[in-house]
C-alpha cells in the first residue's frame, strides 16, 4: 500500500473518530441516571465504532489468543501497552466492565474526559506517591468487589514496537494487597497504530490471553516478575519476524534463552 493511500486512510480514520467523540460525549450525559452496567455498556459504543472504522478504513483487524483463559471471578488483568488501540478495545472486548488505573488529568481533556468521568474509573495523582497507590487500593478493592475488573498496564506508558519499557509493581502490589489473581496479556497493536504515529497500517493485531496467576504465597515483586516473563517471551510468538529480539527479553529468560532463538 502506498505512503499516500497509507495517509488518505489514516486521516478519514482520523477525522471520523473525532467526530464521533464530538458527537458522543454529549450524548453519554443521558446516560448518567441510567444503571452502571446499562452506563458502562452504552458509552463503549464509542469504542466499538473506532475498531470498526479502524478496521474498515485501515485495515487493522485482530483475533484472541487464550480468550478462554478468562476466569468468571474478580481479576487484574496486566497488559502490555504498545497503542491507543487496547484501551479502546478492551473496554468493550472483556466479558466484564473494566476499570482503568490513570492519570487524573486525562478527565480535563474536553469530551473524552467526560466519557470516562462517568464509568467508575480510578483516576490518580502521581505526585501523591504512596498516597496515590492507597486509593487505588482502596478503589481497587470496592471495584472488584462490585464484579469490575481492574486493568493496568505495567509499563507505564506506551513502548515503541520491539521494545520494552521497564514493568512497575503497582498491578502486582494491588493484587497482593486484595489477594485477587492477575491475568497477564500480551498484544502488538503497535504494529498496525505505532506509539506517536499518525499514520495507522493494516495488519492483524493478536491479543494473546495468559493463564491466571495467584498471588498467593508470592511478593509483589516476584509476582511481577512472573507477568513480565510471560508477556515478554509471548511478545516473541505474536509479534512479526524480527521485530522482538533477544535483548528484549528479562534477564531471568534471556539465560535461559539459546542464541538461535
Amino acid at each position: 500500500m502506498s505512503s499516500l493511500n497509507l495517509f488518505l486512510r489514516s486521516l478519514v480514520f482520523t477525522l471520523l473518530m473525532i467526530l464521533a467523540t464530538l458527537i458522543w460525549a454529549p450524548m453519554c450525559f443521558l446516560f448518567a441516571p441510567l444503571p452502571y452496567n446499562q452506563r458502562y455498556h452504552l458509552t463503549s459504543y464509542w469504542n466499538r465504532f473506532v475498531i470498526w472504522a479502524g478496521k474498515v478504513i485501515c485495515g487493522m483487524r485482530y483475533e484472541f489468543k487464550g480468550y478462554e483463559n478468562l476466569p468468571d471471578a474478580p481479576v487484574i488483568l496486566l497488559s502490555k501497552h504498545q497503542s491507543a488501540w487496547e484501551t479502546i478495545f478492551y473496554l468493550y472486548a472483556m466479558p466484564r466492565p473494566l476499570v482503568y488505573v490513570f492519570k487524573k488529568e486525562l478527565l480535563y481533556i474536553p469530551f473524552f474526559g467526560w466519557g470516562i468521568a462517568l464509568l467508575r474509573m480510578i483516576p490518580i495523582d502521581r505526585q501523591k506517591g504512596k498516597d496515590a497507590f492507597a486509593q487505588v487500593v482502596e478503589h481497587g478493592r470496592r471495584r472488584l468487589a462490585d464484579g469490575q475488573w481492574v486493568i493496568m498496564f505495567p509499563e507505564g506508558t506506551r513502548s515503541f514496537v520491539g521494545k520494552k519499557g521497564k514493568y512497575k509493581a503497582g498491578g502486582t502490589r494491588l493484587a497482593v494487597e486484595t489477594n485477587t489473581v492477575v491475568v497477564p496479556i500480551a498484544m502488538n497493536a503497535g504494529e498496525c497504530w505505532p506509539k506517536n504515529s499518525f499514520i495507522k497500517k493494516p495488519g492483524l493485531i493478536t491479543v494473546s490471553i495468559g493463564k491466571p496467576i495467584s498471588p498467593e504465597g508470592k511478593t509483589s515483586a516476584e509476582l511481577l516478575q512472573q507477568v513480565e516473563n510471560w508477556i515478554e517471551s509471548e511478545m516473541r510468538v505474536i509479534s512479526s519476524p524480527g521485530i522482538y529480539s533477544k535483548d528484549n527479553l528479562p534477564e531471568s529468560l534471556e539465560a535461559a534463552t539459546p542464541d538461535s532463538a
